[in-house]
C-alpha cells in the first residue's frame, strides 16, 4: 500500500520499532520526538497518517491532537497510549482521533488499524457518488431516500448509515468490526447485539416480499450485499 507516515513517539525504543516495521512495510516515515516538533511537521506537511503517542513530556499527544483538529488538518491519526480504560479511549476519540491502540500492541495489529484509517481517509476525500445501487436498489445520499423497484422504502437514520457502507463495499464480505467502526464509530466491541438487531431490521425493509434478496449472511464472517446468493 505504501505512503507517507508522521511517528510523534518520545520513546526512542518504541519509535524504533514503529518506524522499522512501517519501512519494511513500504511506507515513508518521518519521526519526532516530542509534540511541538510533531505539531509542526504535521501542518507542514502532508502525511497519509499519523501515529501519535498520547503522554509526552511537554506538549502532550491529546494537545497536538487538538491543535491539529483546530488548525483543520484532517490526516488520519492513530493515538498510542498506555491508558486502555473505556473513558481515556472514548476521550481520545472525541479529541478527533481516527483509532487508539493500547500499549503494549502487536505490530501486525498495528498496521492493519493504520491501512484501515488511511483507506477510511482516501474514501473520505475522494468525490463520493450521489447514488449508490445493487440490482433494483437504490440509495439517494443527497435527497436520503431509498427505494427497491421504484418503490420507497422508509428506514431510520442508523438503518441508512448501514444501508449506505454496504453499498460502499457490494459484494465484498463486510466483518462485524468493520461495521462497528464504519457505522457505529465503535473501536471496540461493545459486547451487545447491536449489529444483529439493524441487520434483521433492514433486511426486512429491503428484502422482505420483494424476490430475490440482497442482503446475506456469510457464517463466520459477516455480511454481503449482493445480487447473486
Amino acid at each position: 500500500m505504501g505512503g507517507r507516515i508522521l511517528v510523534v513517539e518520545d520513546d526512542a525504543k518504541t519509535a524504533d520499532y514503529i518506524a522499522r516495521g512501517l519501512a519494511e512495510a513500504g511506507f515513508v516515515v518521518d519521526r519526532a520526538d516530542n509534540g511541538r516538533d510533531g505539531l509542526f511537521l504535521a501542518t507542514d506537511s502532508a502525511y497519509d497518517a499519523i501515529i501519535l503517542d498520547r503522554m509526552m513530556p511537554g506538549m502532550d499527544g491529546m494537545a497536538v491532537l487538538k491543535a491539529l483538529r483546530a488548525a483543520d488538518v484532517a490526516t488520519p491519526v492513530i493515538l498510542l497510549s498506555a491508558l486502555g480504560s473505556v473513558d481515556d479511549r472514548v476521550s481520545g476519540l472525541t479529541a478527533g482521533s481516527d483509532d487508539y491502540l493500547v500499549k503494549p500492541f502487536a505490530f501486525a495489529e498495528l498496521l492493519a488499524r493504520l491501512h484501515l484509517a488511511i483507506r477510511r481517509g482516501g474514501a473520505a476525500a475522494a468525490a463520493p457518488d450521489a447514488v449508490l445501487r445493487c440490482a433494483d436498489l437504490e440509495l439517494d445520499r443527497l435527497s436520503r431516500k431509498v427505494r427497491r423497484g421504484g418503490e420507497p422504502i422508509d428506514l431510520q437514520p442508523r438503518e441508512f448509515r448501514l444501508l449506505e457502507y454496504l453499498l460502499m463495499h457490494i459484494d465484498t464480505v463486510v466483518t462485524r468490526t468493520m461495521l462497528l467502526e464504519g457505522v457505529w464509530d465503535y473501536h471496540f466491541d461493545p459486547g451487545t447485539n447491536v449489529i444483529d438487531v439493524h441487520i434483521s431490521r433492514l433486511r426486512r425493509k429491503i428484502d422482505e416480499g420483494r424476490g430475490h434478496p440482497l442482503l446475506h449472511t456469510v457464517r463466520g464472517a459477516g455480511y454481503r450485499l449482493g445480487a447473486e446468493a
